[in-house]
């Protein structure tokens, strides 16, 4: 089971970031929130204050901790654990991945999510 960490960044109005997985890398083309691999010498928080810097180029002030996700790829699990975030500092820019993009919970529902992200947005919208 690998941990992994995910930020909910929301903006003013609502909505969420989400990033496009880019060519090349496991799920292609599929939307996620923004994260990454908890490193053995971190906390939760310190690896999403981390990864959201290397992936985005922005700070963020991490908020409470969301329920928890398990799910099984084919050939690895993960532990997704998600956080609600804001930016602190610096416009979010996808330097890891293929697109960025601001989403209702509406247009959520109409782009093809990494499996284990679903359930998150999902929940935001009150499913």
């Amino acid at each position: 089971m690998i941990n992994v960490v995910c930020a909910v960044i929301q903006d003013g109005c609502g909505r969420v970031l989400g990033c496009q997985r880019p060519e090349g890398k496991a799920h292609a083309g599929k939307w996620e929130f923004p994260g990454g691999k908890i490193e053995p010498d971190e906390t939760p928080v310190d690896a999403l204050y981390r990864e959201i810097v290397e992936e985005l180029g922005c700070a963020i002030e991490v908020g409470e901790a969301m329920a928890a996700v398990a799910h099984h790829y084919e050939g690895f699990s993960i532990h997704l654990m998600p956080y609600r975030a804001r930016i602190l500092a610096g416009a979010p820019v996808a330097m890891e991945h293929a697109e960025l993009r601001w989403l209702t919970l509406a247009e959520c529902a109409s782009l093809e999510w990494a499996e284990a992200d679903v359930p998150i947005w999902k929940s935001l919208a009150g499913d």
